[in-house]
């Protein structure tokens, strides 16, 4: 027997609360699937209306989310008691320097590593989805540790 605390349930959020919450963060994860297997590249990204804008170079991650297959991208967050993570999934698609382009959401995306990164990716999503939870105190699991069950 266990004297945990009652679980909180994990809240499902709703896609503005979604929205909100990857405005508030700039990095994110970037899945894609390379000669069959996935592979993930931290970017830094902006929100841009209801879809996500990063910048990049030639490379894996270019030939990748410029392909058919879909993508996604997670980022997540947390205060002092709460934990968060929104994924977003869709495709991708690599943007052709407009004026609008580099007036808007591009004018404020500065990737964080040094070299060319001439390339704008959007994600359009098809799907986006978070959850939010407590988050458990250490002490918590303490107890746990080395009992056999």
């Amino acid at each position: 027997m266990h004297n945990d605390p009652p679980q909180t349930p994990t809240e499902v959020l709703d896609a503005g609360t979604c929205w909100d919450l990857l405005r508030g963060v700039s990095v994110g994860h970037l899945a894609v699937l390379v000669n069959g297997y996935p592979e993930v590249f931290p970017v830094n990204y902006k929100v841009d209306q209801q879809s996500l804008l990063f910048r990049t170079g030639e490379g894996t991650k270019l030939r990748a989310a410029g392909g058919p297959l879909a993508v996604a991208l997670e980022a997540d967050g947390h205060d002092d008691a709460k934990a968060w993570s929104v994924l977003v999934k869709g495709r991708a698609v690599i943007l052709e320097p407009s004026e609008e382009l580099l007036t808007g959401a591009g004018l404020t995306l500065f990737p964080w590593q040094a070299g060319e990164k001439d390339h704008y990716v959007r994600i359009v999503p098809t799907s986006v989805t978070g959850r939010r939870f407590t988050i458990t105190s250490p002490l918590t699991w303490w107890n746990h540790v080395g009992t056999a069950h």
